[in-house]
């Protein structure tokens, strides 16, 4: 395989996947670099795994090439897994980092510090044309705090801390956020897949 297609139009997420992937002499393209105009996949999954699938194949077939595509979002203890899949419109249309941030605030103001933990969760598929989708998943623990802190990242990062750490991920260093970040942990699980390629 000399190229994939990542289905994004981030480039911060573009960026690492080219990353990853040019150790391997990969060469990673994000539909920001495509001339043609991909349409929106709609999400209509009832899973990370289903909406990842649904991206990934529908842009593999378009295109018939291998397409790397991720859901993600934060999973709350307290909220019984909310916001899960609907983290980047938790507070309705149009999709607004601080409008989900207030919500989820507002409905853990009465949750006590060692009831507030969450974990951010990655899914990766992987379509290549002929082939059965692959599925790689990461995990970041952590927990959720009374207030928001810190200016970098985005998201929900102003209000997560990660497990071992007592900064937000919109404190640290982008450096040791996409080192411990749940999209590093999936994309470290692609290792084996390319080798296998």
């Amino acid at each position: 395989m000399k190229q994939i297609i990542i289905a994004t139009k981030n480039a911060g997420k573009a960026k690492e996947f080219r990353e990853f992937f040019s150790k391997y002499g990969i060469e990673a393209v994000s539909l920001l670099d495509m001339e043609q105009d991909i349409p929106d996949i709609e999400e209509t999954g009832s899973t990370f795994e289903e909406n990842a699938a649904l991206k990934a194949e529908q842009i593999s077939l378009l295109l018939n090439k291998p397409v790397l595509a991720d859901d993600s979002g934060v999973m709350i203890d307290a909220l019984d897994g909310r916001p899960g899949l609907y983290s980047a419109r938790y507070a309705g249309e149009p999709k607004d980092d601080q409008a989900n941030i207030d919500k989820v605030l507002k409905e853990m103001k009465e949750v006590p510090e060692q009831s507030r933990t969450a974990r951010f969760i990655c899914v990766l598929a992987v379509a290549v044309p002929g082939e059965e989708t692959i599925f790689r998943k990461g995990l970041c623990e952590g927990k959720i705090t009374f207030a928001e802190k810190g200016e970098k990242g985005f998201g929900y990062d102003p209000i997560f801390v990660p497990e071992g750490f007592d900064s937000t991920m919109a404190e640290i260093p982008s450096d040791t956020k996409n080192r411990i970040s749940h999209r590093k942990n999936a994309i470290n699980q692609l290792e084996n897949w390319i080798h296998s390629l």
